[in-house]
């Protein structure tokens, strides 16, 4: 009990939490929780990577655990606050796309793996777009209509999703792996490419998703879920938004 509550201690001071954990609100709890468990497994991961000699389970690994940090280098060096849910997702979407899916086979144990995360992809991607860009909006640093502002959340999460695909060919050309599927195929030598389209085609979807929600949210305030989150960022930001 005890070294659970000094891990616990240890996380949440990785994260930059300053609350005790009986203050926390519950996303705040969700987010300790999810990210000392996928810590954990990736800690325990690395060293069995070591001992096995497999190197791109090893790079795949370590990748990941730095992406999962990578938010809270980003809100120290940038001074802005992420909000739980965010952070969630973040940790999560990495953590089902490298770890599990390349390293514990995900993508090829369920067929459906994939599809999902690019088209969920897609919507977190244009929402954070929509983030960006609805800060510089209130601060009266961008000016533009509604509809420019949903045009450059799109843009932005179909651009993220093509920088993906060549992410995935670089490390399937350097490392050997098979991230687009397509390696050791002896017939349709299409198959590599029909992943890349689909992903994109499912990533599109997502963005489409995210930029028409955040339209209307501009324009008639109608989406409480994006409404929910933005009130939430807003309040963890006042120097932001009060400047």
């Amino acid at each position: 009990m005890k070294g659970m509550l000094s891990t616990r201690s240890f996380i949440r001071k990785l994260l930059g939490f300053e609350e005790e954990w009986k203050d926390m609100k519950i996303a705040e709890k969700t987010h300790i929780v999810v990210s000392s468990v996928v810590i954990a497994t990736l800690f325990a991961a690395i060293p069995f990577a070591v001992y096995e000699a497999n190197w791109m389970a090893l790079f795949v690994s370590v990748l990941t655990l730095f992406l999962i940090l990578f938010p809270r280098i980003f809100e120290k060096r940038y001074k802005v606050k992420l909000i739980a849910e965010f952070h969630i997702v973040i940790i999560l979407f990495i953590y089902a796309g490298l770890f599990l899916g390349e390293v514990r086979g995900y993508y090829t144990r369920f067929w459906w793996w994939d599809s999902v995360l690019h088209a969920f992809s897609g919507v977190a991607l244009g929402f954070a777009g929509f983030l960006f860009l609805y800060i510089l909006y209130k601060k009266d640093k961008f000016r533009a209509g509604f509809k420019m502002i949903a045009f450059f959340s799109f843009f932005f999460a179909v651009a993220m999703g093509a920088l993906w695909e060549i992410f995935e060919f670089s490390v399937d050309s350097i490392f050997g792996a098979d991230m687009q599927k397509s390696r050791g195929l002896e017939g349709d030598t299409r198959v590599g490419v029909m992943d890349t389209m689909w992903d994109m085609i499912l990533n599109t979807i997502g963005a489409v998703i995210a930029s028409v929600a955040g339209y209307f949210y501009l324009k008639k305030g109608e989406v409480p879920l994006i409404k929910r989150l933005v009130e939430k960022f807003e309040d963890k930001n006042p120097r932001i938004f009060n400047e």
